[in-house]
């Protein structure tokens, strides 16, 4: 097991987002993770979510969360993304419900949501309605297409995005090979791209905001985000008119740069350039294919990708994993094995870097959770709150922000609205 990090203390650093204060609307992943990254860095996140239900990853198990009696809680995929953040039930269909999120508004600077596109207008919650409450608010929209174009009113998935977007096009093995057919990625990198680049423009919007007291209407779109990350891929295409094809772990501008079955198990080999190579010839005693001209530079050894290939799937299966990563690693060849994710928790750098931590709700219940990865010498994201227990901080919210008082509360609760 690897070195956890346990902190829900104050932190000894000043918080970079300290005093922004986030509504979140926003549901499952790509919204959540958007939220929660802000949260990490020093916002303060309200999450607002249906009574008795909350937001839909709670319930997306197995695995599950269990409390010291072996009781069933939240599902360990809500947690993946709802850290450093608050607790606020409330049916805002309701007009008595819609009316107190639009009270919230004004104590806020963002507003996060991920419903369908105008969704949020008959309840009075869309931009231009939210704006006149509060000018400088930055609005973040997130869906799968955007606010505009002819897909504009289709529910967006990852897995349609990815497939939308070009991404399960360029992943999974070759045609004409064992197994080939167009994959998805393993997790839900549009949602995740997308909170990432949605994070970006909140902080650009907020900086705008400060500087002029104008808030803005933030577009995000999953399919538009796949596409932007398509990267080298793209840019392939853009020059080339050739769309790229699946070429299972290989990769469309460098060799050799895949994985290599070895004598145990396989190996990540990553020759980014003309001087590694040497090296590895070196270091695997291939002084032939050092010379060899059809592999003397990357754009050779791509263009005879089927010849080198076929003499490095020999080589590299005559010695163990751990024996070419020894022989490698001290040539300076780019190398590593395939880990499953509990070798990953187990891996030294990982335990080095803190990427595992513990967290601990009020109620005791503790939850492991991947730490935010960003590392800053000044303001570095901290920990402050477990992801919350649904509902768990309505009433002291309410309290705070809105002043009511416990029987304005009792009377909320009886009738359903919070």
């Amino acid at each position: 097991m690897s070195k956890t990090l346990q902190s829900n203390a104050l932190p000894a650093s000043p918080l970079a987002l300290a005093g922004v204060r986030v509504l979140d609307l926003s549901r499952v992943l790509a919204g959540p993770w958007t939220t929660q990254t802000l949260g990490d860095l020093g916002a303060e996140v309200l999450k607002v979510e249906k009574p008795g239900v909350g937001d839909d990853t709670r319930s997306w198990g197995p695995p599950f969360l269990s409390d010291e009696n072996g009781t069933q809680g939240d599902a360990a995929y809500y947690t993946c993304a709802n850290r450093n953040k608050a607790s606020l039930t409330l049916d805002f269909t309701t007009p008595e419900g819609s009316e107190i999120l639009r009270a919230l508004i004004p104590h806020h600077h963002v507003l996060v949501e991920n419903f369908k596109t105008g969704g949020l207008a008959k309840y009075g919650l869309d931009y231009e309605s939210v704006a006149k409450l509060n000018p400088k608010m930055v609005y973040c929209s997130i869906t799968g297409f955007g606010q505009t174009g002819p897909y504009a009113l289709r529910a967006g998935y990852d897995y349609l995005v990815q497939a939308a977007g070009g991404l399960m096009s360029v992943t999974g093995q070759a045609d004409g090979t064992p197994g080939a057919e167009p994959l998805k990625v393993g997790v839900a990198v549009a949602d995740l791209f997308t909170g990432l680049y949605a994070t970006i423009a909140i902080l650009a919007a907020l900086r705008h905001a400060e500087a002029t007291g104008q808030g803005q209407h933030i577009d995000m779109a999953l399919l538009d985000c796949q596409t932007a990350v398509l990267a080298n891929q793209a840019a392939n295409f853009l020059v080339s008119g050739q769309a790229p094809k699946r070429l299972g772990n290989a990769h469309p501008n460098i060799a050799p740069y895949q994985v290599f079955p070895s004598q145990d198990g396989h190996i990540v080999l990553a020759v980014g350039n003309d001087g590694q190579w040497q090296q590895f010839c070196a270091a695997a005693a291939q002084s032939e294919m050092a010379e060899d001209p059809r592999y003397k530079t990357n754009s050779q050894r791509v263009a005879h990708r089927d010849s080198l290939i076929a003499g490095l799937l020999l080589i590299m299966a005559s010695k163990t994993t751990a024996e070419w990563i020894e022989i490698l690693e001290q040539a300076g060849v780019p190398c590593g094995p395939i880990q499953t994710i509990d070798q990953v928790f187990q891996d030294p750098q990982v335990i080095a870097r803190n990427l595992q931590q513990e967290m601990s709700r009020a109620d005791g219940t503790t939850i492991p959770l991947v730490a935010n990865p960003i590392k800053m010498s000044l303001t570095p994201p901290v920990p402050r709150r477990a992801p919350p227990a649904l509902g768990a901080d309505t009433d002291a919210e309410l309290k705070s922000l809105l002043g009511l008082s416990d029987a304005q509360i009792e009377g909320l609760r009886a009738k359903g609205i919070i």
